[in-house]
């Protein structure tokens, strides 16, 4: 199974400590270029940093050609790159948290799942501890609905 990933999954993967689940939900994961430079920026955690010098075996950065379609001209090159990627590769998922690239995306035919999306799909293949990894990922800046928050806690935990 192929994903295709934005930054934030990763960074907050990467900041709880979860990152392992990657591969072990999806066995490969390509980044664009634009994405592998976000997690590389001064304003990137350092663990990111660190993490990211180091690519695993599972991980692949790939350039890709952007289309001037008007309706990703409002998304971060980050997300369009992400887009236009697994659009190319045929990616079974692309994961995205951030609302507009997730529905964008989906108007485009993609499978998309989030950060919570990967934790829930890990907790139900008894990977990691749902509630666990929330109460980690409580400490960064990763913003969820609480009404949201309560339903997947009630449906992981």
């Amino acid at each position: 199974m192929l994903a295709v990933s934005d930054t934030s999954t990763l960074c907050y993967l990467i900041l709880i400590k979860q990152i392992h689940l990657l591969p072990q939900l999806y066995q490969q994961v390509c980044i664009p270029t634009a994405v592998y430079q976000e997690l590389r920026t001064s304003g990137t955690p350092e663990s990111v940093k660190t993490w990211i010098a180091a690519l695993p075996d599972w991980l692949f950065v790939q350039s890709v050609a952007l289309s001037p379609e008007q309706d990703l001209a409002l998304l971060d090159v980050g997300e369009r790159e992400a887009i236009a990627l697994a659009e190319h590769l045929q990616a079974d998922v692309i994961l995205l948290d951030e609302r507009r690239g997730r529905t964008l995306a989906t108007a485009r035919g993609l499978r998309v799942v989030g950060l919570l999306g990967v934790l829930g799909a890990a907790a139900e293949l008894d990977l990691a501890d749902f509630s666990t990894a929330i109460s980690c990922l409580q400490t960064t800046n990763f913003w969820v609905s609480p009404k949201l928050l309560k339903r997947l806690l009630e449906r992981y935990s």
